[in-house]
C-alpha cells in the first residue's frame, strides 16, 4: 500500500508524458485515499495552473482554496476568474484572513509586511490555511525540488507537522521548462506577470521581478532574511 512514509518514485530522465502520468498517479491515489478530506491550496502561479488542469482530469469537482490576503496583484484575481470559467465544476474558494487590512493596521500598525513580514504572513496566510485544513486530512501543494534549496528534500507525500496533516506534492521532479512545456502544449491561461520577470508570484508588496535565473524564489521578500511565507516549513 502506498504511504507517505515509504513511497517516493525514482528520479531520473523522463519525458513530459512520464511526468504527466506520474503526477496523475499521485493525484489519483490521493483522492482515492482521502476523498473529500483532501484540499488543494493553490497560489495560482504557473505550477498551480498545471496542477489545476491535472486535478480536473482526476476529480472534476475537487476543492481548491486560494489564500486571499487582499493584497494580491490584480492579474492574479483576473486569472482566478478565467480558471473558474474554464473549470466550472471545480469548487474554488477564496479564503480571507479574519482581520481586514484596516483591522490589521489598527492592531499592529501600518505596513506590517515591511516591518514584520513573518507576522503578516502568519495573519494573512498561515492562520487561514490552518482553518481550512482543520476539516481535512491532507492537502496538495505545487512544490518542486528545483525551486529552492529549502525545497530540495520535498517528497511526493510528506508528513506535515505544522498543520498536523499530510502534504502531497505531485510535481516535485518537474523542471521549470517542463512546467512551461505543459502549459503551452495545453494552451492554458496563466498569470501574465510571469512574462514580465516574475517566476514566483505572491502579494504585491512582497514580490518583485527576479534577476537570478538560478533562484526561482529570488523575487520574494527582496532585502529580507526570508524566502518562505511559512506554509512549507
Amino acid at each position: 500500500m502506498l504511504t507517505y512514509e515509504t513511497w517516493s518514485p525514482p528520479e531520473g530522465e523522463f519525458d513530459l508524458d512520464d511526468r504527466y502520468k506520474g503526477a496523475l498517479n499521485v493525484l489519483s491515489w490521493a483522492y482515492q485515499e482521502y476523498g473529500e478530506n483532501v484540499v488543494y491550496a493553490c497560489s495560482f502561479g504557473i505550477e498551480g495552473i498545471v496542477l489545476i488542469d491535472l486535478i480536473a482530469k482526476v476529480k472534476p469537482d475537487a476543492k481548491i482554496v486560494f489564500l486571499d490576503t487582499d493584497v494580491h496583484f490584480k492579474e492574479t484575481y483576473e486569472l482566478i476568474d478565467k480558471v473558474k470559467l474554464k473549470y466550472p465544476s471545480l469548487r474554488i474558494e477564496l479564503k480571507k484572513p479574519k482581520l481586514t487590512l484596516e483591522e490589521q493596521a489598527k492592531k499592529y500598525g501600518e505596513k506590517l509586511w515591511e516591518r514584520e513580514p513573518n507576522s503578516c504572513c502568519e495573519i494573512r496566510k498561515i492562520l487561514p490555511l490552518q482553518e481550512t485544513l482543520s476539516g481535512s486530512v491532507a492537502w496538495i501543494s505545487g512544490l518542486r525540488r528545483e525551486q529552492s534549496e529549502t525545497r530540495k528534500s520535498v517528497n511526493f507525500i510528506n508528513k506535515d507537522d505544522r498543520f498536523q496533516s499530510i502534504k502531497i506534492c505531485p510535481l516535485i521532479h518537474w523542471t521549470w521548462k517542463e512546467i512551461w512545456r505543459y502549459v503551452h502544449k495545453n494552451d492554458l491561461d496563466y498569470n501574465p506577470l510571469h512574462d514580465k520577470g516574475y517566476p514566483s508570484i505572491g502579494c504585491f508588496h512582497c514580490t518583485k521581478p527576479a534577476f537570478d535565473e538560478s533562484d526561482l524564489r529570488a523575487g520574494r521578500w527582496t532585502g529580507q532574511m526570508k524566502t518562505e511565507c511559512g506554509l512549507h516549513q
